[in-house]
């Protein structure tokens, strides 16, 4: 089923508390699933200074943020496009003070995603792990925000440690959990209700559970050959996740 066009692009912020959940990997074969439901998809690597997106898509880069943030370039200039449908914005690496972004910084920055989005359906950010300043702007930046944690008890932690700062720190009351690394159906739906339970409890908030990606070799597999699992082995477990939840998507508009 070919996805239904949507009037104006589409931002969601992929994000997570921890690193180590496969946030980069999961916002590569998503991004990938929706472009091949005939929608033209950007992806924003928003690790200011730990960026990697280019590394798992085998990308070379000539510009980043920082000439886009520092020398001025256009950011049409700096696109890759790593398929037909999927332009990358590449992030810079091993450049600390990207890493907390001014205010000033901050709406140029904002200006800019919004220019170069307009030729797009959906813009997905990779951000950082924690609670950094970038993070809980690109948070509040999207349209719609994807949680990806695992089923450990640390990334279940560091997830709700993140959600309570946005909650409370910045008015966002809507948080959309997707499930990695999950051992079968009954350890999924113990760590939604697990998660659920305390932000219930402690934030009067209930969160929306878009869905679990199976744990599966293939992802590993695809990772250290630096190819999308989509890709590389389009009939895995992992992959008929994304997929499925790559048509869930329009549930958010």
């Amino acid at each position: 089923m070919m996805a239904q066009k949507i009037k104006k692009p589409l931002t969601l912020c992929v994000t997570s508390g921890k690193g180590g959940v496969g946030k980069t990997s999961f916002t590569i074969n998503f991004a990938i699933a929706l472009s091949r439901n005939d929608s033209r998809v950007l992806v924003i690597d928003g690790d200011m200074g730990l960026a990697n997106v280019d590394v798992l898509l085998r990308l070379s880069v000539k510009r980043d943020f920082r000439d886009i943030l520092e020398n001025g370039t256009d950011p049409r200039q700096a696109l890759i496009y790593a398929r037909p449908n999927l332009a990358v914005l590449p992030g810079s690496s091993g450049v600390p003070e990207l890493v907390t972004l001014g205010a000033g910084q901050q709406e140029r920055l904002g200006s800019l995603i919004k220019m170069i989005s307009t030729d797009f359906d959906y813009v997905i950010i990779d951000t950082a792990a924690g609670i950094g300043a970038s993070v809980l702007w690109y948070n509040q930046f999207a349209d719609h925000n994807i949680f990806l944690l695992s089923p450990d008890p640390t990334s279940m932690t560091d997830a709700y440690a993140l959600i309570k700062l946005l909650c409370r720190d910045y008015g966002i009351d809507h948080f959309n959990l997707v499930l990695n690394f999950v051992r079968g159906v009954r350890e999924g739906k113990h760590t939604v209700e697990t998660i659920n339970r305390v932000t219930q409890r402690f934030l009067k908030l209930k969160l929306a559970h878009l869905g679990n990606i199976p744990e599966d070799t293939a992802v590993r597999r695809a990772v250290l050959d630096q190819v999308p699992f989509v890709e590389q082995t389009p009939g895995s477990k992992a992959a008929r996740a994304i997929h499925e939840l790559a048509q869930r998507v329009h549930t958010l508009i």
